[in-house]
């Protein structure tokens, strides 16, 4: 495999083995590790992340490996982060895992090629190795272009990764002007985005990938999205940073890709399928990866400001 792999990791020797595999599979030439540090109240953190690094040593195939390790814990929004901004600086196109996305042999080759065909196109973004539209709409091409980007497995390019604002500077006047309006087909849709936003902009979350979102949609980028799920999350459990419990996402498989890739006439958004989408996000709420009960007071009072009933909307 030519292009490079972002491997993220943490504290997970057992979820990182399978990915590993993937990845061993796959043979990349260079592969980039970035891994986070054990945090100071966690009792025996650090032996666990010192055990998952150690996987990484057993690389055995003709590979460039560049290790970036911290020494004490960053946490998800700065790790993450920084850690895709450092490989960006060495090579412009890579694709990345993180240590629970187990993706199928489709996905490296998938990548790969959409790297290529768009590398110039400044309206794509994102390649993302996830569909969550649990099998409906699949479209007769290999894959369509949506507004939302996935990151349970996906792959970008460093002038795609240069517009991420991580601060989301512009959102309160994004906000004011209502400029994500054009999005959303559904009220609920806007409000639900709208309030997550501002909780992710105010700081409740730990976290990088909603910045990544804000940031897509702050420059009207697309993602391309496969016909197929090609990503399966292992990482629904109960240490899991985020994706903790059940989940009706945790059931979707890391299917096959049919080569040669059939490519879509226009490079135009599949309305009818992020509304699908939309819908069915609303169906399995509980399953989020930030479901909205989790917050549902502090979010509720959000909309309620953005309705006018707080007049400070």
């Amino acid at each position: 495999m030519k292009t490079s792999i972002i491997f993220i990791i943490f504290n997970r020797a057992d979820t990182t083995k399978q990915v590993f595999e993937a990845i061993r599979a796959a043979k990349p030439r260079q592969l980039f590790v970035v891994a986070d540090g054990p945090r100071t109240t966690r009792p025996g953190e650090a032996e666990k992340c010192t055990a998952t690094r150690a996987v990484i040593d057993t690389v055995d195939w003709d590979c460039e490996v560049h290790k970036e390790y911290s020494d004490s814990n960053l946490g998800c929004r700065k790790r993450v982060s920084s850690g895709i901004t450092w490989a960006f600086g060495i090579v412009d196109r890579a694709v990345i895992l993180e240590d629970d996305c187990v993706p199928s042999p489709s996905f490296f080759k998938y990548c790969s090629e959409m790297l290529d065909r768009y590398e110039y196109d400044e309206r794509v973004m994102v390649v993302s190795g996830d569909n969550h539209l649990f099998g409906q709409k699949e479209p007769n091409e290999s894959y369509y272009f949506s507004r939302y980007p996935h990151c349970w497995g996906w792959a970008t390019w460093k002038r795609a990764w240069e517009k991420c604002d991580l601060e989301m500077k512009q959102w309160p006047e994004v906000r004011r002007r209502r400029l994500f309006d054009q999005y959303f087909w559904k009220t609920s849709e806007r409000y639900y985005w709208k309030s997550l936003f501002q909780y992710v902009y105010d700081g409740n979350i730990d976290t990088w990938d909603y910045q990544w979102v804000y940031s897509i949609w702050a420059n009207s980028g697309l993602s391309i999205v496969p016909k197929r799920n090609l990503v399966r999350n292992i990482g629904f459990h109960a240490e899991a940073t985020h994706t903790k419990g059940d989940s009706a996402y945790a059931s979707l498989k890391a299917e096959v890709l049919d080569f040669p890739l059939v490519h879509p006439q226009t490079v135009i958004v599949s309305v009818d399928r992020d509304e699908l989408e939309a819908s069915l996000r609303v169906k399995h709420s509980g399953s989020l990866r930030y479901p909205l009960n989790k917050y549902a007071s502090s979010m509720k009072r959000l909309v309620k400001k953005m309705l006018g009933y707080g007049k400070t909307a």
